[in-house]
């Protein structure tokens, strides 16, 4: 089987500090970061056992290319894409919310509304609607970021309230949140694809907002097909879905939501192969190109040397 990333371990010249989150790695050193998207997976906020072999080049390589299309309408933390699983970058300091914009009612939104919520994140939502079916305009759900566990979902006037963004800066993130949905709409359509949601990060780098980490790839949006949508809501089916989705609904099928007391399910290594290809399928359709298998062999060899050179080249 393809060897997938599971982690990476380097100690570079000038590195201050190395951060492990869910499915990267960030090395950190005085004014830049290097994030190395490894192939591990998470679903509610669990890492799974075994990494998706492509999931980070993937993931890297679409981010990368959203990131240059979008720069136009805020900047960005990319310098340089030195390797298929790496960025390098300007050190930001985060801001302390993600922006969630949801123009269909799904995934999470659809849980909470069939549980009866009509109000998510301060935003009202209106009676009638079913899973999946289109807002009358998308909504902004933003949520902490939790360094450990589950992310919250937060109101507008809860950040305000508390402090955790000034109003100032909140109304930029708002207004870039949705001119960056309304690009990712646009290039989701031209690949006869529907942008349902999606989530941003902002941080500052002097004084300046900058957009940080992924944009528009299928861990942190969902797409469905455009030729299929309206056939589908209209004969209550579900909708055919480019996105991490597949993998919780499997997941919640072998009875695991990331509660207390559940057990991760196992992971097959035919699991994992399908979860691979799947990923490269969601790569091919949302770029419009087919997909680089770069050799795995010696993964961490090939990453740890593209950095190396790229950290020199600064």
């Amino acid at each position: 089987m393809t060897k997938g990333l599971k982690s990476t371990k380097y100690e570079f010249e000038g590195q201050t500090k190395k951060y492990t989150g869910k499915v990267r790695d960030v090395y950190e050193f005085e004014n830049q970061l290097v994030m190395v998207a490894s192939d591990r997976i998470s679903a509610f906020d669990v890492v799974l056992p075994e990494p998706i072999p492509y999931k980070g080049q993937v993931l890297n390589q679409i981010a990368a290319r959203f990131l240059e299309a979008t720069s136009d309408i805020v900047p960005n933390w990319v310098e340089s894409v030195p390797d298929p699983n790496v960025t390098v970058g300007k050190r930001c300091k985060p801001f302390a919310v993600e922006m969630v914009i949801r123009g269909y009612l799904a995934g999470h939104a659809a849980r909470e509304y069939k549980a009866g919520k009509r109000m998510l994140c301060g935003v009202s939502l209106p009676e009638g609607l079913k899973e999946n079916d289109r807002l009358p305009e998308p909504i902004i759900t933003p949520s902490t970021k939790a360094q450990e566990g589950h992310d919250e979902d937060i109101s507008r006037e809860e950040i305000l309230a508390q402090g955790i963004v000034e109003e100032g800066h909140y109304i930029q993130l708002e207004n870039y949140t949705r001119k960056l949905f309304q690009r990712g709409t646009e290039m989701a359509a031209a690949q006869g694809l529907i942008l349902v949601d999606t989530k941003y990060e902002f941080g500052l780098y002097n004084d300046e907002i900058i957009l940080i980490d992924e944009i528009h790839t299928p861990d942190s949006s969902r797409y469905f097909y455009q030729d299929t949508y309206q056939k589908l809501q209209d004969n209550n089916e579900p909708q055919r879905q480019l996105s991490k989705e597949f993998v919780r609904q499997w997941l919640i099928s072998e009875g695991f939501q990331g509660k207390e007391g559940q057990t991760v399910p196992n992971m097959s290594e035919e699991k994992v192969t399908s979860i691979s290809e799947r990923y490269i399928e969601l790569f091919e359709k949302i770029t419009g190109d087919p997909f680089d298998r770069v050799p795995t062999e010696n993964i961490e060899a090939r990453i740890q040397s593209n950095i190396e050179k790229s950290i020199k080249l600064q």
